[in-house]
């Protein structure tokens, strides 16, 4: 068979391989002496060259034309500032948090704690972050706590002493209903009347609800419904979105003479409250801790009413809350009016609001004016 012609060896692609390595000094082999046929392949591609039509991937972009130096100075650019952009795209992908703001949507929040079932051993430790409206617990151990009712874990219910499982079951219940009431309900809150919260206390008991509707109309000093109730005056302050912040735990056992059920619960809220100027954006916390006693007695040996509560004891803790002023209010205070000093001196230590480890201090109403590590 007779071989090839020399002009049919030389494809066009081979033929514009070797026009490319050409112009950019590519050592190659050169072909042999183009054909007619290659010599109109080289013209083809010329006038596609002038017209602006040359094939794609041969020449990649227009900054090969430029010769005055400027496609070099970016191409370097680029390359120097390309790795530690490249770095920069990685860690950000693994933690977005070293981004600035919040530019991926909403923050990721903490993980929650589990229910309290003991009391701690330690204070919780630092959280990081800055409160704001839009993240009011950030910053604060209570990110991590229940929202609201969720946080009041009611104990399974069985028989104590003389008392069976429903009766023991509806002291819990009542328990925190009386908790809700006087802590979580937002009407209450904002100063309205603790209904709910009342309608638990068993009005058997002598003087018990006479007093706290006592204190609710005329407080003061040594008659103050904050020893049973959360409440902020609204003209003052409000309320930063519609959660409030819950940790605590709840036991029962038998009374003493095996006629009544005792529940203990003892329990911290955590409010978010900003001025009520709504132009105004800064955000505080409140923490409020109580321990509270109550008891189911039973009606077939004692006088009271089925399913009312009898209060026992109460103590409370206030964090972050004016010292000298007794209206019924709970007074936040805002770093902002930290220029203008404390509204009394403080006299007592120095307390973390936060730190559940410790017992709550006992009584009603005496108490000293401490300082709070944290809010």
């Amino acid at each position: 068979m007779a071989g090839k012609s020399s002009e049919e060896s030389i494809s066009d692609e081979e033929w514009e391989r070797f026009l490319r390595d050409s112009e950019r000094g590519v050592p190659a082999d050169a072909p042999k002496e183009p054909s007619a046929r290659a010599r109109m392949v080289t013209e083809r591609l010329r006038q596609q060259d002038a017209r602006g039509e040359l094939p794609t991937g041969w020449r990649t972009g227009p900054a090969w034309r430029e010769t005055d130096g400027r496609a070099a100075r970016r191409r370097k650019w680029w390359a120097v500032a390309g790795v530690p952009v490249a770095v920069a795209v990685v860690l950000v992908a693994m933690r977005p948090s070293l981004l600035p703001g919040d530019p991926f949507g909403d923050r990721t929040e903490a993980a929650a704690l589990p229910p309290e079932t003991a009391a701690p051993t330690t204070a919780p430790a630092a959280a990081s972050g800055t409160a704001s409206l839009d993240h009011p617990f950030a910053g604060s151990p209570a990110e991590r706590y229940a929202d609201g009712a969720d946080g009041i874990v009611v104990p399974g219910a069985k028989p104590v002493g003389a008392m069976g499982e429903e009766q023991v079951a509806q002291a819990l219940k009542q328990t925190k209903a009386l908790l809700v009431g006087a802590n979580l309900d937002r009407k209450v809150l904002l100063g309205g009347h603790p209904k709910a919260a009342l309608d638990v206390l068993d009005p058997k008991q002598p003087e018990m609800l006479d007093d706290v509707r006592s204190w609710l109309r005329h407080p003061d000093e040594d008659h103050d419904p904050l020893l049973l109730f959360s409440r902020f005056d609204p003209d003052e302050v409000r309320l930063v979105g519609d959660v409030v912040k819950t940790r605590g735990r709840m036991t029962f056992e038998a009374g003493e003479d095996g006629a009544s059920v005792v529940v203990h619960a003892d329990y911290t809220f955590v409010y978010a409250l900003a001025p009520a100027d709504e132009e105004r954006t800064e955000v505080t916390r409140t923490i409020v801790r109580r321990a509270l006693d109550v008891r189911l007695l039973d009606p077939a040996k004692y006088t009271a009413t089925p399913g009312k509560l009898a209060v026992m004891r109460y103590a409370q803790d206030f964090g972050n809350s004016a010292c000298d002023t007794h209206d019924g209010f709970l007074h936040p205070q805002f770093d902002s009016q930290a220029a203008a000093g404390p509204s009394a001196v403080p006299t007592g230590p120095t307390r973390d609001p936060y730190d559940r480890s410790r017992d709550i201090r006992d009584g009603a109403g005496a108490g000293e004016c401490g300082v709070v590590s944290r809010t």
